[in-house]
């Protein structure tokens, strides 16, 4: 199975060693397309790449994949671009997110979710993070 992992990077990095994390478990279920997203020493400056290289490779990754998983709690322009592409290409998506008082998640994203094809997973942090991801993975033939 390949899975394509989407997480902020230039919307801000706070969160890298848990995106680190969850690329290592999601690596149990599958070949991680992106795992470059889970490299903690990332910055928010990128892979100092061409953008238009970067946005053509991920775009034929995302094709390739089998499911989308996208830790949607720092807001990331490119992470919703990346779901709309997974939305319309019907391709089997899980956002994660870590409910806050600062913060509450896009009601674009909230609203896409239908129970099936697009979930929406509330989590606390990497403690329960892995138990989500198994189930998701379980439960959801992909």
């Amino acid at each position: 199975m390949k899975i394509y992992f989407c997480a902020s990077i230039r919307g801000g990095r706070d969160d890298a060693r848990l995106y680190e994390h969850i690329v290592k478990t999601l690596g149990k279920f599958g070949k991680v397309l992106t795992e470059h997203v889970g490299d903690s020493n990332l910055s928010h400056t990128g892979e100092g790449l061409d953008d238009g290289f970067i946005h053509d490779r991920d775009l034929d990754w995302l094709r390739q994949a089998d499911v989308v998983v996208a830790e949607v709690t720092q807001p990331s322009l490119g992470v919703g671009y990346e779901l709309g592409h997974a939305y319309l290409k019907k391709k089997d998506t899980l956002c994660l997110f870590r409910p806050s008082l600062r913060c509450k998640l896009s009601a674009m994203i909230r609203g896409a979710a239908d129970g099936k094809r697009m979930l929406i997973m509330d989590y606390s942090g990497e403690d329960d993070v892995d138990d989500v991801l198994e189930h998701f993975f379980k439960t959801n033939p992909h």
